[in-house]
């Protein structure tokens, strides 16, 4: 028997196979301008909702642009990529559908627009899974605080100590902890310099949802 209500999934780098496209379209995007992808630009915006990330881009680079601007040009770099390309992590189909069959609610905590999830999700044939869907730009913080993972509890009827989250980057986890939500962290070579700590301070650490699977045979969950 499963010992929680509700998994909420962060999408990028945790449950879709997506963070390359991510990269690209930063070098890309900034190459244009002129400037190469600096790693504590990177690091900054990690955990940033995509307002957020337009905003402080535009001021760490002093651009003459808006960061609407900046949002309309990143979204249509990557709606093909989204709707046809982006992949999920392995063996997370499998484990979504393990979850619902066994009467898990299924939600969202993620940075992504839902104009990119969606058409992600729908093209992996998971999007019907979900019974609620959550971003930062509803919440209205980044993950570094837990507004984010809040909101989707309260979205799935779940309390927060009921609900396991995944989430591939190290101010996630720590929001997660900070909500009292129980913290399942999932590899992702984007965040492996900050592997050791996420997998300190996780419940459970993976490197793919299949050993999920196996955990969850090994224990007898039905």
């Amino acid at each position: 028997m499963l010992d929680f209500e509700a998994a909420i999934f962060d999408l990028d780098g945790t449950l879709l196979d997506s963070m390359d496209v991510w990269r690209q379209i930063d070098i890309d995007f900034l190459g244009r301008r002129g400037f190469d992808v600096p790693a504590d630009y990177i690091a900054a915006i990690c955990s940033m909702s995509f307002r957020e990330t337009a905003e402080y881009t535009v001021e760490y680079f002093n651009l003459d642009e808006t960061p609407e601007d900046l949002m309309e040009e990143w979204f249509q770099m990557a709606i093909d990529r989204y709707s046809t390309e982006v992949r999920l992590k392995p063996y997370a189909k499998e484990y979504l559908l393990f979850l619902k069959e066994r009467g898990i609610k299924l939600g969202t905590a993620t940075s992504l627009p839902r104009s990119l999830a969606e058409p992600a999700l729908k093209n992996n044939g998971v999007y019907h899974l979900f019974d609620a869907f959550t971003t930062t730009e509803e919440a209205g913080r980044s993950k570094e605080y837990p507004d984010v993972y809040l909101l989707a509890a309260r979205k799935l009827g779940v309390e927060p100590g009921n609900c396991i989250v995944f989430e591939d980057i190290l101010p996630g986890i720590k929001a997660i902890r900070a909500a009292g939500m129980r913290p399942y962290g999932v590899y992702d070579k984007s965040s492996e310099h900050h592997q050791a700590e996420i997998k300190a301070m996780s419940e459970v650490y993976v490197r793919d949802f299949g050993q999920l699977l196996r955990m969850h045979q090994m224990q007898g969950d039905t």
